[in-house]
């Protein structure tokens, strides 16, 4: 449908091919992988056991989905580069290492570059394996072990357009990736040191990389008045809601918040200011130590609704303070219309 005729199509038309698109491609994911066989776990066994780096090659909307199938394998640690099939045939055949092992995908298991450049694979890389819906095509029958996805009709309306079929590779590299990490025994550390920026990596990082510490904490001794505590010049550090109070030991007693001082106004406490800062306090915060990860640090914010969380070391000394102003972008949604996470975090809650 084309020009006039397909800009006067109902909107409604276009909601129902974008579900039978989507369902289709669902659909084509349950039937691939009941169809997942031996050869699922020889492809497996040989890039688990592969001693150089994995080669991804494909031409066309194959080679999209290699790039892609690249990055999910370093990031989830099985070393991967792509290598362009027309490439390949032109010189670039050189970046391949006798102990690589080649993955090289192709729908039909015919195309032209990918079955020029088998031969010469063969004398560069250890192994060759395929990602092919052809059990028939020359890729299945020339590499040392094969996914075969089988045949699979595209969801694209004239059935040209690589869709379906494109989808079930891409899920297919998913599921190699995770096989081999989940052998491996991969970490979230070992993911973590391979994802170091972004929102991702500093969900991922230790507090430290977050916590404000040094100059910009505010600390003081819990026997110290709340008007002297307010008049200190050595709490001068970067603006934040919330004192840490500590012991003759140096540990952490408590926090002094902004609620804490507000509570104070509102039932008038004027005799409170210059008593010891303790009894006012909120006493036994919660807290985390030292090189816990940034997610658990995240989640004690989001659960418990507290805006400042105290980092304390293996003695339970104050050596830091993740503060939500400084978190802003790393808080998962609101899990209630209209409430943006922040607004839904109280200072100083129990």
């Amino acid at each position: 449908m084309t020009g006039a005729l397909a800009r006067s199509r109902p909107e409604h038309d276009s909601l129902a091919l974008a579900r039978q698109v989507l369902c289709a491609e669902a659909d084509a994911l349950r039937l691939v992988a009941n169809r997942l066989d031996e050869g699922f776990l020889r492809v497996t066994d040989l890039l688990f056991e592969c001693r150089g780096r994995v080669a991804v090659t494909g031409v066309g909307k194959s080679e999209d989905v290699g790039r892609k199938i690249v990055g999910t394998l370093n990031s989830t640690g099985t070393r991967a580069y792509f290598l362009s099939a027309t490439g390949a045939l032109h010189g670039d055949l050189g970046m391949l290492h006798p102990d690589d092992v080649v993955v090289a995908l192709s729908h039909s298991g015919e195309s032209d570059e990918i079955v020029r450049l088998l031969p010469a694979l063969r004398d560069h890389c250890r192994a060759v394996t395929a990602l092919t819906g052809n059990t028939r095509g020359t890729l299945a029958r020339s590499a040392d072990a094969a996914i075969i996805y089988g045949d699979l009709t595209e969801c694209c309306p004239l059935n040209l357009a690589p869709s379906t079929s494109t989808t079930v590779m891409l899920a297919l590299g998913d599921a190699l990736a995770f096989a081999l990490s989940s052998r491996r025994g991969l970490s979230t550390e070992d993911f973590a040191r391979n994802h170091p920026a972004g929102n991702l990596g500093r969900r991922l990082a230790r507090v430290e990389a977050c916590m404000r510490r040094g100059s910009a904490l505010r600390i003081t001794s819990a026997d110290h008045t709340v008007r002297s505590v307010f008049a200190m010049a050595s709490n001068g550090g970067r603006r934040t809601g919330a004192i840490m109070l500590i012991d003759a030991c140096g540990r952490l007693s408590g926090i002094f918040t902004d609620s804490d001082l507000a509570r104070l106004f509102e039932s008038r406490g004027d005799l409170a200011f210059d008593r010891p800062i303790r009894e006012v306090m909120t006493a036994n915060p919660k807290t985390i130590s030292a090189g816990a990860m940034m997610g658990e640090a995240i989640k004690i914010l989001r659960e418990h609704r507290i805006s400042e969380l105290p980092v304390l070391n293996d003695v339970g000394q104050p050596v830091g303070m993740l503060d939500i102003t400084d978190l802003f972008d790393l808080l998962p949604p609101a899990d209630e219309p209209g409430h943006p996470p922040v607004l839904r975090l109280h200072r100083g809650a129990p």
